[in-house]
């Protein structure tokens, strides 16, 4: 089973080739590039660097967010293209399950934190059980000082992975005990990571309806909530 996967939901965009006995290739590159721009060709060359095409590829995995909504529509977009012109299934994955896969190892509990913007982060709690993840909330959106509470709360070792670590480091630092961080290495969100969670997920008989699935958000968008905000204004609210 060789599987191609596709993570868009950060600045980094990521494609990872994959098959049942270990990774084929990877490449990520975090750099101030549209998606637009780079996902095709980083998927062009990692299929070329390995001697492959896309008649190639069984099966397709992509990030389904939350994250930035530009970066997750061209990747759910890209990939579903794909999809149709190979009539190849298509797996979601969340881009908080992939982060939380980086650190799968860890023994306790095991928080990826993305930037949402204005103190907030998408964030969701995990526990590694028989070597799987298993969620210990829904995938949710919180102010950083709602987080750390929560947290502490469980009392429980906690690891953070993501683009919220560097930003919130020393928030957490301050208000929060017996607290790890992943290296700078693992808080990239991994196409590989992802395609991992999609191959169980595929093995296991899953797949998602191409026309059914769409991102996970959590929030409004920026041009949505301005909207609502004039809308109110305007209406008197």
């Amino acid at each position: 089973m060789l599987i191609l996967s596709v993570e868009s939901a950060t600045s980094a965009a990521s494609v990872a080739l994959i098959k049942d006995d270990g990774l084929l290739g990877e490449y990520t590159l975090n750099y101030k590039k549209q998606h637009s721009v780079l996902l095709m060709s980083l998927i062009d060359n990692l299929l070329k660097d390995n001697a492959l095409t896309i008649k190639d590829v069984d099966a397709f995995v992509v990030s389904k967010g939350p994250g930035s909504f530009t970066g997750l529509r061209i990747g759910m977009a890209t990939v579903k293209g794909l999809c149709m012109g190979s009539n190849k299934p298509l797996i979601s994955v969340s881009s908080l399950d992939g982060l939380a896969f980086n650190e799968l190892n860890f023994s306790g509990i095991i928080c990826p934190i993305m930037d949402a913007l204005r103190e907030n982060v998408y964030t969701c709690f995990y526990k590694n059980v028989g070597g799987k993840l298993e969620k210990l909330i829904d995938h949710s959106h919180f102010s950083i000082s709602e987080l750390a509470e929560k947290l502490t709360e469980m009392n429980e070792p906690v690891i953070f992975v993501g683009d919220g670590v560097e930003k919130y480091r020393t928030y957490l630092e301050e208000h929060m005990q017996n607290i790890y961080f992943a290296a700078n290495s693992n808080s990239f969100a991994k196409a590989s990571s992802l395609g991992e969670i999609g191959l169980q997920l595929l093995n296991a008989g899953f797949s998602d309806d191409l026309n059914a699935v769409t991102p996970i958000y959590l929030r409004k968008s920026q041009a949505e909530r301005e909207y609502d905000k004039k809308m109110e204004l305007s209406n008197g609210i």
